[in-house]
């Protein structure tokens, strides 16, 4: 309350206590930067006022997928008028390696190129397109060697930048030898482009006694700051990150965010002057990694009904030249590879094949939708082989609450909702009538067929590197009753600053405009995760929930002592604090607590527990919990050229008890269309060089608006808390909505199905572009054709 309002009087006050919290947790609340998105006047990196005598950094790539650097001439990029400095691997004082975990990842390539578009060289000039043209001007000489462009290659040469893994439970090749049915498949699975809004970019501001300040687009302030320090060969205590806002992120910034800003600090250091690299769309696509790619190869046992007993999966994921993350994503593509389905005795092999090509990273599922689109597409086939509706097959395989309930990396899977979840989305989407109302247009329509898919989801929350799972929080009260909140977590656009600031909120029961949420920033909260594994809500929020408590704690002693108080007496709402009979409104208490000298400033820390998995024995508790969803599709497509349409989506999700519902719905649309891209429109194409072809929105295509069913339903599951100690026993909604649309691929495959009336199981692999879909109606048709004519050869034969 500002000092120029009158103090309310005591029923005022009262009435308004009675009132309760308009803006806390559970409240539809817009985002705390929606006004400034929508007016431009919200400040990204690029939108900062300029330094004076800001240098601009651009980079030259190698044009090649592998190959020794014989020769690097930086003389004729000092004819262009305007450059300062070129840097090149050579002028790094600390350390060339910027891998996040281990090794292998350098700054800029000394002695060797691992792929097309790898970070030779840079120039800062004082413009940014002096910088670009004279970074074309170098020479660089090469004496090209032999890539490895294929997964399937690297396969074959056991080619890897880690180690294998295996997930066992049980004999699966007994399994198999002793099931009544048993088939094989195999499918590719594409990666994805994160095709954030802002691209790649930091700006670096040097200081006294070494020190750097930097601005950076990032997911992960604290490896960005221990990158920095270790490339300059600094303490980190030198450096300081500050992150206020994104332009998206989905996991292409948790690690790839780092080359720009070091590159942005090493210019800094050598020139002292401020500096910028912001790079452009194509060079932000040919140098960072992708979502993971796969080859996937199965064998599978069922009985008459398609009942799961005996599986063996191959997940070979393409990770690009470097580890980078890819560990940890494989790993988190075998612990998917059920989804919601009990798999029996079941051996899960995980494969980390290297390629010449830029290192794939984290991206929104971090390699659990890899994992899943396996099995759904398995569970698809065994569907087609026994000629029943694939969602009976589902539901058949779905985990048991009191059996059947432990996964193949021996986690048990509770408070499952699936079985009650797809019962409540079957009715309000009408499954059964619309799956006969289809078959018989499909009978009728020659040329366009529907399709129709409802698809589960079941995924895991945490970090699978558990020393990840944990955050800190600072949380500062002024003697106005204003709040400042600073967490460890990374705004992207997901609104994770909006829920934090309703959880501050709802613990001291104050206004959420009372609340200030400033910039993420290594100086003020420390040794941060990154906001990743769609735990920046459970992380962070619990982390600012416990430092809000600390102070509420102390304000309570401290009104014990001074009204001779019980607990019981104290209550807090609505920006006013009851005791006994008396009321305060919030701003009083705290003045009151700063002249009874009680510390006002907080720091709060959280972990998440029971999380550990032994890798030795490929067993333990990797997740906290499961986030559950399911969504329903229709498709149309044209059996004539492979064109396709989303007709209606029915989408029921979990999210526990929302923390603010109505953006937990928008990250549920934007999920399932950001899915339903990947495995529809969003194709990657590399050349026989390694060169990435679809380097650009002209040849890389994400879903438009035009793609969005114009009857898409969107459902929260209600009244369902999460059991566990989350934050207010709210679920995360960051990455489990994206698998959503594994549905409309199932759909868009239930469609082609249609033409062998549902025998069949169509070859698709994804993504499912038109080409690939029209290809997929031809060989069904050919397969159709064969099967025909040896039927007239065999009745010819007889007469």
């Amino acid at each position: 309350m500002s000092k120029s309002q009158p103090t309310p009087s005591q029923q005022e006050m009262a009435a308004l206590f009675r009132a309760g919290l308009s803006s806390g947790t559970g409240k539809s609340m817009k985002h705390e930067s929606a006004d400034k998105h929508v007016s431009g006047e919200a400040i990204y990196i690029d939108d900062r006022q300029e330094f004076p005598n800001q240098l601009h950094l651009a980079p030259r790539l190698s044009d090649v997928a592998h190959a020794e650097i014989l020769r690097i001439d930086i003389e004729p990029c000092f004819a262009v008028p305007g450059v300062v400095r070129v840097l090149t691997a050579d002028d790094v004082p600390g350390s060339l390696d910027i891998a996040p975990l281990t090794h292998g990842d350098p700054l800029m390539a000394k002695d060797r190129i691992e792929y097309f578009g790898q970070v030779i060289l840079a120039v800062a000039a004082t413009s940014q397109e002096a910088a670009r043209l004279a970074a074309a001007a170098a020479i660089i000489e090469y004496r090209e060697l032999d890539a490895v462009l294929s997964v399937k290659q690297a396969l074959a040469e056991e080619f890897w930048v880690e180690e294998p893994h295996v997930h066992q439970r049980g004999d699966s090749a007994a399994a198999l030898a002793k099931a009544p049915h048993r088939l094989q498949g195999e499918l590719e699975i594409g990666g994805q482009e994160h095709f954030y809004l802002e691209t790649q970019i930091a700006t670096v501001m040097p200081g006294e006694d070494g020190a750097m300040l930097v601005y950076s687009s990032t997911q992960h302030p604290t490896e960005v700051q221990k990158l920095v320090a270790s490339v300059l060969d600094l303490p980190m205590h030198k450096v300081v990150v500050d992150m206020r806002r994104m332009g998206g992120g989905f996991g292409g910034k948790e690690t790839q965010a780092a080359g720009t800003a070091c590159l942005a600090a090493l210019a800094a250091h050598l020139t002292g002057r401020p500096v910028k690299m912001r790079l452009s769309r194509q060079d932000d696509m040919m140098i960072t990694g992708k979502r993971h790619p796969f080859y996937v190869s199965y064998d599978v046992g069922y009985d008459d009904r398609g009942l799961i007993q005996g599986i063996e999966i191959k997940l070979a994921g393409n990770c690009g030249y470097s580890l980078d993350l890819s560990g940890s994503i494989i790993d988190r593509a075998m612990f998917h590879a059920d989804n919601a389905y009990y798999l029996g005795d079941a051996t899960i092999t995980g494969y980390r094949c290297k390629t010449h090509i830029a290192s794939n990273t984290a991206y929104r599922g971090f390699g659990g939708p890899q994992g899943m689109v396996a099995i759904e597409h398995i569970i698809d086939h065994i569907a087609r082989e026994r000629g029943r509706d694939p969602l009976a097959v589902r539901k058949l395989n779905y985990y048991g609450k009191e059996q059947r309930n432990v996964t193949h990396y021996y986690q048990k899977v509770e408070q499952n909702l699936l079985e009650e979840m797809t019962a409540e989305l079957e009715q309000s989407a009408d499954y059964a009538a619309r799956r006969e109302a289809i078959k018989a247009y499909n009978q009728r329509s020659p040329y366009l067929k529907k399709g129709l898919a409802l698809t589960p989801v079941k995924f895991g929350i945490s970090f699978t590197a558990s020393f990840l799972n944990q955050a800190g929080a600072l949380v500062l009260v002024y003697t106005d009753g204003s709040i400042q909140l600073n967490h460890g977590g990374t705004e992207m656009g997901q609104g994770l600053n909006t829920k934090v600031a309703q959880v501050v909120a709802e613990v001291f029961q104050v206004p959420l405009a009372q609340i200030q949420i400033t910039a993420t920033d290594t100086g003020k909260v420390p040794n941060t995760s990154p906001t990743a594994a769609s735990s920046g809500a459970d992380l962070n929020g619990k982390a600012a929930q416990n430092a809000a408590e600390i102070i509420k704690s102390r304000l309570v002693e401290m009104l014990k002592k001074n009204y001779q108080a019980e607990e019981a007496d104290i209550a807090f709402s609505n920006g006013q604090v009851r005791v006994k009979e008396q009321y305060f409104t919030f701003q009083q208490v705290v003045q009151e607590a700063w002249l009874n000298q009680v510390p006002l400033s907080s720091t709060g820390f959280y972990k998440t527990p029971k999380i550990f998995y032994d890798r030795s024995k490929a067993a333990g508790h990797p997740f906290y919990y499961f986030s559950y969803g399911v969504a329903c599709s229709e498709v149309l497509i044209d059996t004539l050229t492979g064109e396709y349409r989303l007709l209606r989506a029915d989408i029921l999700h979990d999210v526990g008890d929302s923390l603010n519902p109505a953006i937990d719905i928008g990250q549920v649309e934007g999920g399932f269309v950001q899915g339903m891209g990947w495995l529809t429109c969003e194709e990657l194409v590399w050349s026989s060089k390694g060169r990435l072809e679809t380097s650009g929105p002209a040849s890389y295509k994400i879903p438009a608006i035009a793609d969005v069913p114009q009857d898409l339903r969107v459902k929260l599951v209600e009244n369902r808390k999460n059991p566990e100690d989350t934050v207010f026993h709210s679920k995360a909604v960051g990455e489990p909505p994206f698998m959503l649309g594994i549905s409309v691929w199932c759909a868009i495959k239930d469609a082609i199905a249609s033409v062998a009336d549902y025998r069949l199981l169509p070859e698709l692999d994804a993504p499912a572009t038109p080409e690939r879909v029209l290809r997929g109606v031809t060989r069904l048709q050919e397969h159709l054709q064969s099967m025909s004519d040896v039927v007239t050869n065999a009745a010819l034969t007889a007469q």
